[in-house]
């Protein structure tokens, strides 16, 4: 029951993140929305994510992770609902902002359960359960497409029935976490790590670096790959987006597989190997053009490690406190992949500007430093991994 609640639970998860990609150009449409608007829309339901991660923690100490985790899978199931029945754009935001907070619950009610129960092999177990995510992402853009086509007595679903199917999904993981009983929920507040005292250990600063950085440069993927290499080698949309696939693919797929090496090596030394082979593929790739753009794939399968073992790190550590410490630093993770992703954005811009605003080869070596960046992302994740193993090693504490 536990793992099914864990398991299903990060496919819908996957779902309900990804399947926006083809509904966003009909969002727009039916509510003539504009570039900024939609940008704004975006911004707003990020924000609503964050402030879910923010709180939480709180919830969960309060009524208890089992309720939490309900509340979480119910909070996207009613959205929605709300979203089918939307007519109008205002509660249609406001549906969509209810989604983004059973999002932002969700993720965090997920990692505090993997953590209270993979005690054994925490390393294989978070990373096999984040590898759930990774495959319902892969073909969320093809399910979501493919639905909103689908037609029911002379009634075409289109992109609010899909909403609907794909988030009434999320009544399944319900009935498996309402019939469990998950551990942790009996330890007494005193025994827990005060906030304070996480606050003033270096590690968890560490592990807010780590993980800014690799979700940056994970993230930036999804949003930079297609665009760069349809404008820098010319591809067509369909095989850029192919390429994009087999990121995920790989992603997925390094999450299912290679988790028992992180047990076996010590999550400390695999968050340096995993992040230093994803930037050795991203600056091969740029520096050997088109011939080895399939580096660019390649490169999910180092990224898609930070993640999990970054949560299995934390739960190692912080066995009575890991649902704070997990809350605030996926919290601060959020705010810094923000901040990375305008980077990029800023540094296509000023570079295409220094090498010829108008010009394809402006455009191009703009994408090329934007791309570069993400890998920059991916070094300094190995780089914090580095101090830290000897930070830890100094104190006979490595993990």
């Amino acid at each position: 029951m536990q793992l099914a609640t864990i398991f299903i639970g990060f496919i819908i998860f996957g779902f309900s993140e990804n399947i926006k990609g083809p509904a966003i150009p009909r969002i727009q449409y039916d509510f003539a929305l504009s570039e900024g608007q939609l940008g704004t829309l975006l911004s707003l339901n990020a924000l609503g994510y964050l402030i879910a991660c923010s709180f939480t923690a709180v919830l969960t100490r309060i009524w208890g992770i089992k309720r939490v985790t309900i509340i979480a899978f119910g909070l996207m199931a009613a959205s929605g609902i709300l979203i089918f029945v939307s007519n109008y754009y205002a509660m249609f935001s406001a549906s969509y902002f209810l989604m983004y907070i059973g999002n932002g619950m969700l993720e965090i009610a997920l990692a505090v359960l993997g953590a209270r129960i993979f005690v054994r092999n925490t390393g294989t177990m978070m990373n096999l359960s984040h590898g759930f995510y990774g495959l319902s992402s892969t073909v969320a853009p093809l399910i979501a497409t493919g639905l909103m086509k689908v037609t029911i007595n002379d009634y075409t679903l289109d992109w609010r029935g899909m909403y609907l199917a794909m988030l009434l999904l999320s009544v399944i993981p319900i009935v498996f976490a309402a019939l469990s009983k998950f551990p942790g929920d009996d330890i007494k507040q005193e025994e827990r790590v005060p906030m304070r005292q996480l606050l003033r250990d270096p590690v968890i600063w560490f592990m807010v670096l780590i993980l800014s950085f690799g979700v940056t440069s994970e993230l930036a993927v999804g949003g930079w790959l297609v665009n760069f290499l349809e404008k820098a080698y010319d591809w067509d949309t369909v095989t850029a987006s192919g390429m994009l696939s087999a990121f995920f693919l790989c992603f997925a797929l390094a999450r299912i597989l290679l988790g028992p090496i992180t047990d076996r090596i010590g999550f400390t030394l695999s968050l340096i190997i995993f992040s230093g082979l994803s930037a050795l593929c991203t600056f091969a790739a740029i520096a050997g053009g088109e011939p080895l753009a399939f580096l660019f794939a390649a490169s999910g399968i180092g990224i898609a490690i930070i993640y999990p073992t970054v949560m299995a790190f934390i739960a190692k550590r912080y066995p009575t406190g890991s649902d704070a410490a997990i809350t605030f630093t996926v919290t601060m993770m959020g705010l810094g992949s923000v901040i990375g992703n305008y980077l990029i954005g800023g540094i296509i811009d000023w570079t295409k500007n220094r090498a010829g605003e108008e010009s394809s080869e402006g455009l191009v070596r703009g994408l090329q430093a934007g791309y570069g960046f993400i890998g920059l992302c991916a070094t300094l994740c190995a780089i914090s991994g580095i101090i830290l193993y000897f930070y830890l090693r100094k104190r006979r504490e490595v993990i």
